[in-house]
């Protein structure tokens, strides 16, 4: 490691997987994936009865060494984030700290260790809290490319989804009402009231069909039918918004890079420095190898291309 940089600078770098620290930084990530996955069988076979009367030393063990070392990770980030990339313009550190600690995976991180910490001085239910520990599951969100995409994607079309599920919300309170209406007379168990018919209206355009209750009047099957027919393009609004998000997504990450390839190739070529910021920048956007070097390779070429002309070989 090199000495002459802080240690706050170092472990930043460390959790960023930034040059020259990328490898550790990756083993490092590679340490905590397999933790995390040991956690949740851990947690999962530990709600079998035998096995955890069995077991119950190791499980105790995996939980408590888990949660100190989940611990630790939280605290270093949270110290360290002042030297991370996206905060250095920032005010003051404590105003970098705040801001880092309502951010999504920071929350996340949180969680994972809350309830283990909140059992030493509280009594819970251990049902309750194995399912709240479970939760660590989304640490994986760090790791996984796909996982931040998909956040993005929700926050990108939170308001498109809030109106798509606005709609859906209103057309399950009609159908609760004509159904209601149509079939209350002779299914007074099942359609007694508003409340209870919302249940087959939620499944009815959900397209589960669980069939404990259906319509047996005429009316309230053609009506029903008429919701299942309107149900298969309402779920398809969310879907396809999301899909669309996604996509965006990624076009925009692909984007960002091929913009700092642009700007780093203004004197014509790659300098050490610029190469470190590109990989950094690279293992930030969450692109692949193949992606960044072909990005790179296609800024390059067009650059070319812009600058020399292609018959003589003169440069214009």
């Amino acid at each position: 490691m090199n000495s002459q940089k802080p240690l706050r600078t170092v472990i930043a770098h460390i959790f960023e997987g930034a040059q020259p620290y990328s490898k550790i930084g990756k083993a490092l990530d590679i340490f905590l994936i397999c933790l995390i996955l040991l956690n949740v069988v851990a947690i999962v076979l530990e709600s079998v009865a035998t096995l955890h009367q069995q077991y119950s030393t190791w499980f105790l063990t995996i939980e408590l060494v888990s949660v100190a070392i989940f611990t630790l990770e939280y605290l270093l980030r949270l110290w360290c984030c002042v030297d991370k990339t996206e905060y250095l313009n920032d005010d003051s550190s404590a105003k970098k700290r705040l801001k880092y600690f309502f951010t999504p995976l920071a929350l996340i991180d949180l969680l994972a260790i809350l309830p283990t910490w909140l059992m030493m001085f509280f009594s819970l239910d251990l049902r309750f809290l194995r399912v709240i520990r479970l939760l660590r599951i989304f640490k994986l969100t760090r790791y996984s490319r796909a996982m931040q995409l998909l956040l993005e994607s929700f926050k990108e079309e939170r308001s498109s989804l809030l109106a798509a599920f606005f709609i859906m919300s209103v057309v399950m309170i009609l159908a609760a009402c004509g159904i209601y209406l149509l079939e209350h007379d002779v299914q007074p168990d099942k359609f007694g009231s508003i409340p209870q018919a919302m249940w087959w209206a939620l499944v009815t355009l959900t397209t589960v069909g669980y069939g404990d209750v259906v319509p047996i009047t005429a009316g309230g099957k053609l009506f029903g039918g008429l919701v299942t027919v309107l149900s298969m393009g309402m779920v398809a609004i969310p879907t396809g918004l999301l899909a669309s998000s996604f996509a965006d997504q990624m076009r925009k990450r692909r984007e960002a890079f091929q913009e700092a390839v642009l700007h780093s190739l203004i004197d014509g070529e790659l300098t050490l420095d610029e190469r470190e910021h590109l990989e950094h920048l690279r293992v930030e956007l969450g692109l692949s190898h193949m992606e960044a070097n072909k990005a790179i390779k296609f800024i390059t070429s067009q650059r070319v291309h812009d600058v020399y002309c292609r018959h003589c070989g003169q440069r214009l």
